[in-house]
């Protein structure tokens, strides 16, 4: 398979994870109707992907140009909205699915980055922003501090992910394999986290507010 079939599937997978990603946390933090979940979800899915685009100059973006971005989207956070009613499914799916859409978007939007002529150290950075973009713009919609800045092992993952992305094809492994085990890595690193809490280093300051 292609570098560029694999990076669009990623994609893809990506836009259809966080798009439920994204419903599912306007639901349990927000108070908005239909119309706002399918546009925080809509957001969360492609906001990462329409950043990088600009970035690298693959205008009109994407997500503008194929039809499966926008038709992913909508639909998954449709079901979104209409599975949502189970406490216990919607916070496991939360974390579960930005774990998914976090690993394939630093991977896809790694990528990307090399596929229109890229160094190695910036494809690593778009693959990241990639990640982090649709979520970062998504929670500022919602007035709270985006994920990227808070919580424990999100952004390290991306980059990790992305890292080894750029890395194996430098080494001529083949795209498959190199996204498979970027995007492996990053899912493992960031569940790990969540399952044992482990925190990105932060201030003194703020690990003494911790201990108090």
């Amino acid at each position: 398979m292609h570098v560029a079939d694999v990076a669009r599937a990623l994609d893809l997978l990506g836009v259809f994870a966080f798009a439920v990603n994204g419903a599912f946390t306007a639901v349990a933090k927000t108070r908005v109707d239909i119309v706002g979940i399918l546009a925080l979800g809509v957001i969360t899915a492609l906001g990462g992907g329409i950043i990088r685009d600009l970035c690298i100059g693959a205008v009109p973006p994407a997500a503008f140009t194929d039809p499966y971005y926008l038709t992913l989207a909508a639909g998954g956070a449709l079901i979104a909205f209409f599975v949502s009613g189970v406490p216990r499914l919607l916070h496991h799916s939360i974390l579960v699915l930005d774990a998914v859409g976090l690993s394939v978007f630093a991977v896809s939007g790694a990528q990307k980055a090399l596929a229109f002529g890229l160094d190695p150290a910036p494809a690593i950075l778009l693959g990241a922003v990639t990640a982090v973009g649709g979520g970062t713009i998504r929670d500022v919609i919602i007035r709270e501090i985006p994920s990227v800045m808070t919580s424990g092992l999100y952004a390290i993952p991306a980059l990790v992910g992305a890292a080894i992305t750029v890395a194996a094809a430098q080494i001529a492994i083949p795209g498959v394999s190199g996204a498979v085990a970027g995007a492996a890595v990053c899912f493992l690193i960031r569940m790990l986290g969540l399952r044992f809490k482990i925190d990105a280093p932060t201030s003194l300051r703020r690990r003494r507010e911790r201990r108090d």
